[in-house]
């Protein structure tokens, strides 16, 4: 099986601005990417193709394509950029540059019917199209962190249970049923270990007992997640499951599971769980070669000559005329873009790439003969692959997933689909790990970024001692405002995107002024809340900052008063 999944998230970047990571950001998304794909799944179906797709759509994306300000925010978008590349159309003919006149026209047409779709084929509802095709059961939606918390270096075991815990319940109202599957941010796990952090920040100096990230996962429900290659290959088996749901360890195991634990090849799916502990979640593993082909701008697909070039922009409107040409030339040396040649480029890929697929299947099935369990080849990518970062993406994945329908040993399924067909047993210990830069934490956690996780962890023991200090059932609706403000306001600063922009030099100036205000506005409120409840003061700053918040970053109402009520508060 063949469990194509896409990783769908942005940081909050609604009513922060337009340009160049505000709401501009967010619209690109949606014009390149959601849209496209979502047409792209009407369409198999009206031929009688079933996707199969697996997307995570990220809670705090959820909310941003949900919120009632996004379609006045999408069509203001897709208006001016449809007029750019016409006041790029008359200067091309001008200039007698008649080729690049013809692609600004399409540019032109490209917004308008973007507009279109989402208003008439959508109804201006991206999250309600996407339930509608997992409740058609063609795709499956699966949750991730709330806002994107890098799960393993939060602090408090609290603040992980938090980033789940929102995202189920912002899941069940978004989607009207329980998630089964997460994608873990940035597929960062920890097992369950004496853990502190080695950061100037002293409550959290000394070691102390933390939860596996597995835990979490099984206390809410959660069957399954992804993971990287290299963290596989790196696992200690456990043992196997047995019909009493008790571990035969490791060493009484033997045959062909005692071969699938020694092996962990990434084509087989395993439960995660502890040499400690019993709770357990299912594991599907990266096959980070066969990924490679598909994402790769140096040795993959989208570096192809023919196909659009991301970087090279026109000076007046930043819309794209050029193709790759080649991925080592410089600027002055692209060529103008040929929409036939790259569309018929994504059809050649695509057969291409299924042949790989092939092949690699019946490898696998040759040397596990009848005996071994159905092999799964996981591809998880981001979304912003297909359509923003290579603009043919769905139109390769459109012609792939017909590819792989006509095959005769080749299928897609949706994690969920898949892993009811295994149900496995076989257990590891999972390394902490991520999928990013040698599979460890060195992108979200490195002398560039030490100071966002110092400030972090300094905020939440500061709502740790809040909560502890002043007891939530003796709150009243002021007090509740104020606490539930500072919760959101740590919960965006918790967004690994801000450590991961600032690492790798992209927007970094962004992604530190977005931090810092984040966890300044938090530390605020909790210094307005601590005021409120001494001594029933509330300042005319305090009442500003409150409202401030609320209008710029009111997101997980429901959610958070959820939360605020299991912690005893009676929210009015």
């Amino acid at each position: 099986m063949i469990c194509i999944v896409l990783h769908t998230h942005l940081p909050y970047v609604l009513h922060h601005g337009n340009w160049p990571h505000g709401s501009d950001w967010l619209c690109e998304a949606v014009a390149e990417c959601y849209l496209p794909l979502l047409m792209m799944c009407n369409t198999l179906s009206a031929e009688g193709i079933n996707p199969g797709l697996t997307f995570d759509i990220s809670p705090v994306l959820c909310e941003q394509l949900a919120h009632p300000d996004f379609p006045k925010v999408f069509h203001t978008y897709c208006t001016e950029h449809a007029k750019l590349a016409e006041g790029d159309r008359k200067k091309f003919i001008d200039e007698g540059a008649q080729d690049f006149a013809e692609l600004a026209g399409v540019w032109s047409e490209w917004y308008i019917t973007k507009w279109e779709q989402f208003q008439s084929t959508f109804s201006s509802d991206i999250i309600g199209a996407f339930r509608s095709l997992q409740d058609r059961g063609l795709v499956e939606i699966i949750t991730c962190g709330a806002t994107h918390g890098y799960l393993p270096l939060l602090a408090e075991d609290s603040s992980v249970e938090q980033q789940i815990g929102i995202a189920v319940g912002n899941y069940q109202r978004h989607f009207q049923r329980a998630p089964r599957g997460i994608w873990l941010p940035e597929c960062a796990y920890r097992p369950a270990y004496s853990w502190r952090t080695y950061l100037p920040v002293a409550p959290y100096s000394i070691a102390r007992p933390r939860k596996g990230v597995e835990q979490f996962l099984q206390q809410y429900h959660i069957r399954y997640f992804v993971t990287d290659e290299g963290a596989l290959t790196s696992a200690i088996p456990l043992g196997v499951r047995d019909s009493n749901n008790l571990r035969v360890a490791y060493h009484d195991t033997y045959g062909r599971i005692r071969q699938q634990l020694d092996e962990r090849s990434v084509m087989d799916v395993f439960l995660v769980s502890g040499e400690n502990h019993r709770e357990s979640a299912a594991v599907f593993t990266r096959h980070r070669r066969i990924a490679l082909q598909v994402w790769s701008g140096e040795s993959g697909y989208p570096g192809d000559p023919d196909y659009l070039d991301f970087h090279k922009k026109y000076y007046r409107s930043a819309l794209r005329y050029w193709r790759v040409t080649d991925n080592k030339a410089d600027m002055q040396w692209k060529q103008p873009y040929v929409p036939e040649w790259a569309e018929n480029k994504a059809r050649q890929h695509a057969v291409h790439f299924c042949e790989i697929l092939e092949v690699t299947l019946r490898h696998r099935m040759m040397d596990s003969g009848e005996t071994g369990p159905p092999p799964t080849i996981c591809l998880p990518f981001d979304t912003e692959l297909f359509g923003h970062w290579w603009f043919e993406g769905p139109l390769f994945l459109e012609h792939l997933l017909r590819e792989i329908h006509t095959s005769q040993i080749l299928r897609t399924s949706t994690l969920g689909m898949q892993y009811d067909v295994l149900q496995p047993q076989c257990e590891i210990a999972l390394p902490e790990s991520s999928w990013g830069r040698n599979g460890n934490h060195e992108v979200w956690m490195n002398p560039d970024v030490q100071w966002t996780w110092e400030r972090e962890y300094l905020l939440e023991h500061r709502m740790q001692m809040l909560l502890t200090k002043h007891s939530a059932p003796g709150w009243d609706s002021t007090m509740l405002r104020f606490v539930r403000n500072a919760f959101r306001q740590m919960l965006l600063a918790q967004a690994s995107d801000w450590q991961f922009l600032i690492s790798t030099f992209a927007s970094r100036e962004y992604a530190e002024a977005r931090f810092h205000s984040h966890a300044s506005d938090a530390l605020k409120l909790c210094d307005a809340a601590e005021r409120y409840a001494t001594n029933g003061s509330v300042t005319v700053h305090d009442e500003q900052l409150c409202s401030a918040c609320e209008e710029r970053d009111g997101i997980f109402i429901q959610e958070l008063e959820q939360f605020f009520t299991r912690q005893g508060v009676t929210v009015q």
